[in-house]
């Protein structure tokens, strides 16, 4: 596989080395030696596989408290997929990093503990799946308003945004609780 640091140097991308003939394709989507080989030494303890519309916005989400570490990547479709620094100590906190994310280039991103994550659907349908280093904890979630001018996020002009309540009820970075 080939890892690749990003605006972010945290954030990675991955692209698996893949196997294909006539019969079709495979490849490791996780492999604890070549990851942890790769500086990518994660423990993870859940998965997760939403399946969404074109235009389902989800996100930017965080806990507070038992913050994740999530290696994302879609199956099915393509999202723009959006990673935000919420690390106050950290010299990109703020910054962000967008990476389209498809069945077809296979690509997948790991992004460490510390950052707020979402996804927006480009294509008719996607199913997105991701690890995570810490369990679901619904008291410590927090959201990230999504279109908060100071993260200058470009997301996607031909797609109108479908937000859940608790996301269109994001809070801006201002006033966001954040990260030592």
């Amino acid at each position: 596989m080939q890892v690749t640091a990003t605006s972010i140097p945290d954030v990675l991308m991955i692209e698996p080395r893949v196997f294909g003939d006539a019969r079709g394709f495979f490849f490791e989507s996780w492999n604890a030696r070549a990851f942890a080989a790769a500086g990518i030494d994660a423990a993870f303890v859940q998965d997760n596989h939403s399946r969404s519309h074109r235009g389902v916005l989800r996100g930017l989400h965080y806990q507070i408290e038992h913050a994740q570490g999530k290696l994302v990547r879609v199956i099915e479709g393509e999202v723009f997929d959006v990673a935000v620094d919420l690390r106050r100590s950290s010299a990109t906190f703020g910054r962000h990093v967008a990476i389209a994310l498809s069945a077809e280039n296979r690509r997948m991103l790991f992004i460490p503990p510390g950052f707020a994550h979402g996804f927006l659907v480009v294509s008719d349908t996607a199913e997105f799946l991701y690890k995570t280093t810490d369990y679901w904890y619904p008291a410590h979630e927090r959201t990230l308003l999504w279109n908060d001018a100071a993260l200058g996020i470009a997301w996607p002009e031909n797609v109108t945004p479908a937000l859940a309540a608790k996301d269109a009820a994001g809070v801006p970075l201002a006033a966001a609780d954040c990260y030592g």
